[in-house]
């Protein structure tokens, strides 16, 4: 009979064993939790949504540049863990796991945006109007700071059209903010090929942001 990629070797909470909702979630293990949720207890996933969100939040923000479609990227990459839970090895932390599938989406609905339309800041403002409200000081000029925000928004673009493997591989990287160790963990791949793969993709990178810069 196949078994179920998380280990239920000796030491595993019984089907059905309940987790102390008393316990902090930053305590329990994400083996437990897992088997928990994969043996019926839905809301026990509720522990990993709590605990992983802003770090998945902040993944996305830093792929998409925009809080609101951060947030709604994240959700779906909750979803995804949710319905592909048995997928994960327990070979590394779920919370990594988790920011590839939000950072692969995240990188997917940039690709997806037909223009690129200024971030709002918290008070409901554009970051045009931000920017051009700034008093004119040697590091708050507004035509630096909007060429800042131009060129980040050119890096997202750039990097959402990179090909595979360059495109997992730097966004894990730059916006996971993830070790080379541990790109390699997720990806299945040995670590100088992580290491090339980042290398050349971040030429190509360069290429696409600074055409003709001398190599």
């Amino acid at each position: 009979m196949a078994t179920s990629p998380v280990d239920r070797s000796a030491g595993a909470s019984p089907r059905g064993d309940p987790i102390d909702r008393h316990t902090p979630a930053d305590l329990i293990d994400d083996g437990v939790v897992v088997r928990a949720v994969l043996d019926g207890d839905r809301d026990a996933f509720r522990i990993i949504v709590d605990r992983e969100s802003a770090a998945v939040v902040r993944a996305c923000y830093r792929v998409l540049g925009d809080l609101a479609e951060a947030e709604d990227v994240a959700q779906e990459a909750f979803v995804t863990a949710y319905r592909s839970l048995a997928t994960w090895r327990s070979d590394g932390p779920f919370g990594a796991w988790l920011s590839r599938i939000a950072v692969r989406l995240a990188v997917r609905q940039l690709g997806r945006r037909r223009a690129v339309a200024w971030v709002h800041t918290i008070d409901g403002t554009t970051t045009e109007e931000y920017v051009t409200s700034l008093p004119a000081h040697s590091r708050t000029q507004p035509e630096q700071l909007a060429l800042h925000a131009e060129r980040a928004a050119a890096t997202r673009r750039a990097v959402a059209n990179l090909g595979e493997p360059y495109r997992e591989v730097v966004a894990l990287r730059f916006f996971g903010e993830h070790s080379l160790d541990e790109i390699a963990a997720l990806t299945g791949r040995p670590l100088g090929t992580v290491k090339t793969h980042l290398r050349r993709g971040l030429l190509r990178l360069r290429d696409q942001i600074d055409p003709g810069v001398a190599s």
